[in-house]
Formats: C-alpha cells, structure tokens, sequence
C-alpha cells in the first residue's frame, strides 16, 4: 500500500468511512474510531487490498463493515445494522417530519440500503458490493424499502407528525 494513496483517501474519504462505521458499529464513536484504525492499518499492511474491481469507496466501505463485524464478534457484542439512520445529522428544512423514526421500523436490509443509497449517494451494484447482496435483492430491498417509507410518511403526516 502506497502512503500517498492511504493520505489520499484519509483527505477525501475519512468523513463519510467514519459516518459508515458508526453505523455499521451501533453508533458508539469509540468503536468506530477502533474499526477506522484497524482497516488503515489493514491497508498499510497490505491485508486489505483494492484491487480495482470497484470504485475505491465501495471497496473500502466493504472493508469497513466486514471489520466492524470481526470486531463486533470478537467482544460478542455483534450488533445488527437495524439502527442505521442514526447518523443522519440534518434534517430536511422545509419539512419538520423526523425521518429516523420511521427508517427504523424498516426492515433491517430495507434500512442499509436506503441509508447506503440516500446519504452516502451509493449506487445499486456499489450497495450489493458493500452489502454482499445480490444485485436483484438489492433492488427489492430498495423498492419495498421506499414504497414502506412513503406509506410511513404519509401516515405520519396524517397524524399530524411527531
């Protein structure tokens, strides 16, 4: 692994890796920060290799989640991704509606792909990648996924919002 290459994802990709790893680790900044540390150290070291089959962002999300996960089951504390929303940090402006909420009582695959499509801007094949999802469950996911969270909006509204 080049250093020049580590800096420059470390320069362009740190912010949005760390947002993934909080919310591949239940939003404990702590752990995140352990999961970041351990895949740059996986890139150093070589064990963790890109090797151009993606876009490096997937790639390293991919990186990001499977040793969230290792770490996760090495304290037996593996925790699902079923919070996911968590980190969305601004709201919409124009609408007062908490999103959260109702991105939670998603399924838990229908949530990650939302999340990994809306507001980290990832594209169907880089979620499946990421995910380790077909293609095809992806797009299921994503669809029931919106047609789920559209009837929730419109139900939420009907009540006036939280």
């Amino acid at each position: 692994m080049n250093k020049n290459w580590l800096n420059y994802i470390l320069e362009q990709l740190h912010r949005e890796a760390f947002i993934w790893a909080r919310q591949c680790c239940d939003y404990d900044d702590e752990m995140a920060k352990e999961v970041l540390q351990v895949v740059y150290l996986k890139m150093l070291e070589g064990r963790a290799r890109y090797r151009e089959k993606s876009k490096v962002k997937t790639w390293l999300f991919s990186v990001i989640r499977f040793t969230a996960i290792d770490l996760q089951k090495e304290r037996h504390h593996f925790i699902g991704l079923e919070g996911l929303a968590n980190t969305v940090e601004e709201k919409n402006n124009d609408c007062d509606l908490d999103y959260e909420p109702l991105l939670r009582e998603l399924s838990q695959k229908q949530h990650q792909v939302l999340v990994l499509a809306f507001y980290h801007n990832m594209t169907l094949a880089e979620i499946a990648e990421v995910t380790g999802m077909t293609i095809g469950t992806v797009r299921t996911h994503y669809d029931r996924g919106k047609k789920a969270l559209k009837e929730l909006i419109l139900k939420e509204k009907a009540n006036g919002g939280r």
